[in-house]
């Protein structure tokens, strides 16, 4: 009986975690779940794991985020595209080059998609990519580390907004710029958009680490492209994107760029774009532009790339195709058939739905209303599937259950509207808190969407949680989807603001999850593989400390011989060849950040020292009872000092 009254008290306690939006939700009848109910479907019991990893995008922080489903908890900030001081990415020396660009070395981005990896259009948890918004650039994420592994630069481009993605066994990424601009870039009146200004469509090699290229940018009218998706299955070698601003104007585009009341989905045939250059079509131009990637060393190395095939309609036949849809399209979602197309039109009463197959045959028949830039416009009728009529206001993304149904985020009426599949009917609605951008079912825009959960991903939060002054953390919302009616379940706040997301099951990810880093395989050149290696090189201005960080000691620990204005390099390799047994290094006086060295890898710290004095270096990251221990001293002596340099193991 105490057990019972003990389990009974446990649950009462778990309900009041699962937050006052069920309690809103109960009261008002807007689609919550029970107390009990809602807190036993997002406990996860300790010792006991969540069933999907959530991959987030960190909006203006540039990273991506990693949370539990259906917890909601945090486990893991990315580094990408920004420098983070947590373990050093883009202040170590490994790490720097991987944030060089054409422009030079650029700290910050705005990173908006993740897309995972997939085979047969299922995703398989190898590579998570994701785009960066402001400097044109796409990365790779390995999922065996974690890690960011390649950034490749993007030329011709500007506003990477409908990128990076992918095709249905990753043979590409597909980037395209959300800002036309002149392709070459030179200097001309603004005034002078309409017709001068340009697109372009980039077609990623994305199947080999190490080696993205871009294998073809598509020359494209003067439009914003502001999402995209790519074929699969029945659609399989096709890729799609939403267009807006077919006005083509400069200036107050809130105005402006809605004046016609349908702008267009561009349907790319890439496969046939393949076969265009296997031929020999298009051009190569010049560009400059950068293909970043750790090396076998685990550091990062930096390549300038010179050039790029452009194919322009007029190169290739048959390549690109308008599809006319209301109005100002924004989401752009292919269902897992292929066979669908959906766009959210922001300021369309309706969702049109494409068909690919009466697109195809539209093409065949040639039922065109007009052309642009010799592009062909199909007949709207042609291509239409259906509409889904009186969804709600401000559609804006679509996903998929697997099981027939689609679920769109309205970012007006702040709400997630469920339709089913052929009869294009609403059959069910919940209020989302509040105004909803993108919405994300695991799996949901693939060909094998695991629909149990949908999450909501807000861009207003005022009162969902304690506020934190003029600026308040991101929202996003757990709801059920297994029965016929949605279920709120959990808010969770989150980092950055989260455009889009992916999750995949945590069983997929775990077992092949890196634990360490060999470190008779560590090829890094300024390795130190054992403490009897470790030792302190002057060249010049230039001191090299090649150091062992065990617990609980680094070697050398102390260091003398080091003058004002030298130049020197922490080279710390951590030997510990233990799961979970990372060792931090930090001096003072250095500018940068700190290292977090992870078992069986090097990684180098930049210090140069102003003033002269005792300095001491000590281990940032936790790694046993003796942690405080684990330090030392560098003595810096006057510029033209005479102190010989000298080292100290300690043995």
């Amino acid at each position: 009986m105490g057990r019972i009254a003990s389990d009974r008290w446990g649950w009462l306690f778990l309900a009041l975690l699962a937050g006052t939006a069920v309690l809103y939700s109960c009261r008002t009848g807007q689609g919550g779940a029970g107390f009990e109910d809602a807190a036993r479907a997002v406990y996860v019991p300790p010792g006991e794991y969540d069933e999907f990893y959530a991959f987030l995008s960190g909006g203006f922080s540039g990273q991506v985020t990693v949370y539990g489903l259906p917890s909601g908890r945090l486990f893991k900030v990315i580094p990408v595209f920004s420098q983070h001081p947590e373990n050093g990415w883009g202040y170590s020396e490994e790490t720097k080059p991987m944030l060089q660009t054409s422009w030079g070395f650029v700290p910050w981005d705005d990173a908006h998609h993740p897309q995972l990896s997939q085979t047969d259009g299922v995703t398989d948890g190898r590579w998570l990519f994701i785009n960066a918004n402001n400097t044109p650039r796409v990365a790779r994420i390995d999922l065996r580390t974690f890690e960011t592994e390649e950034i490749l630069e993007i030329p011709n481009s500007a506003g990477n907004h409908a990128s990076p993605f992918i095709t249905e066994n990753t043979e590409y990424l597909v980037a395209s710029t959300r800002f036309s601009v002149p392709v070459p870039q030179r200097d001309m009146p603004i005034s002078q958009y309409k017709g001068n200004f340009q697109g372009t469509i980039s077609f990623i090699r994305a199947n080999e680490p190490g080696k993205m290229r871009i294998a073809f940018q598509i020359l494209v009218p003067g439009y914003n492209y502001d999402l995209a998706n790519a074929g699969r299955k029945e659609s399989a070698g096709w890729a799609f994107l939403t267009s807006y601003n077919t006005e083509e104007a400069h200036t107050l585009l809130e105005v402006n760029a809605s004046q016609r009341d349908k702008d267009f989905v561009a349907a790319v045939h890439w496969k046939r774009a393949e076969e265009c250059v296997a031929q020999g079509a298009g051009r190569e131009v010049a560009a400059e532009y950068r293909h970043n990637h750790l090396g076998p060393d685990r550091a990062g190395h930096s390549e300038l790339l010179t050039s790029v095939r452009i194919l322009e309609p007029k190169d290739c036949s048959e390549m690109i195709f308008f599809l006319p849809t209301p109005k100002s399209p924004h989401g752009l979602d292919v269902d897992p058939s292929g066979e669908y197309i959906v766009a959210g039109g922001k300021l369309a009463s309706v969702i049109p739905v494409h068909s690919f197959s009466k697109m195809l045959q539209a093409i065949r028949n040639k039922d065109f209303e007009g052309e642009v830039d010799g592009i062909p416009v199909l007949r709207y009728e042609a291509v239409l599937a259906g509409e889904v009529q009186n969804p709600g206001l401000g559609p804006l993304h679509t996903e998929f259950d697997g099981r027939g149904y689609a679920y769109t985020s309205m970012f007006i009426s702040s709400e997630i509207v469920k339709w089913q599949l052929g009869t294009w009917q609403v059959v069910d609605r919940v209020p989302a808190y509040y105004s909803i951008g993108h919405l994300m079912i695991p799996g949901g825009d693939s060909a094998q969407p695991w629909g149990k959960y949908v999450v909501a991903l807000n861009k207003i939060t005022k009162d969902r949680y304690l506020p934190t002054g003029p600026e308040l953390v991101q929202s996003a919302q757990l709801y059920d989807i297994s029965g016929d009616k949605m279920r709120l379940l959990l808010d969770f706040p989150t980092l950055g603001e989260p455009h889009y997301a992916q999750a995949i099951p945590a069983e997929i990810l775990r077992r092949q999850q890196a634990q360490i880093y060999p470190l008779e395989q560590n090829s890094h050149p300024h390795a130190t593989k054992g403490e009897g290696q470790a030792r302190v090189v002057r060249e010049g201005n230039v001191v090299r400390v090649y150091m062992t960080a065990i617990r609980t000691h680094f070697a050398p620990d102390n260091i003398e011989g080091i003058r004002v204005g030298d130049t020197v390099y922490f080279h710390v390799t951590n030997l510990e060849q233990d799961w979970d047994v990372p060792h931090g290094f930090a001096v003072m006086g250095a500018q940068n950040a700190e290292l977090l060295v992870m078992p069986g890898e090097t990684r180098t710290l930049k210090w140069v020292p102003l003033r002269e004095g005792v300095y001491p270096f000590y281990c940032t990251d936790f790694c046993s009872a003796l942690h405080q221990e684990m330090q030392g001293y560098v003595r810096v002596s006057p510029k033209g000092a005479d102190v010989p340099l000298s080292y100290s193991t300690g043995r």
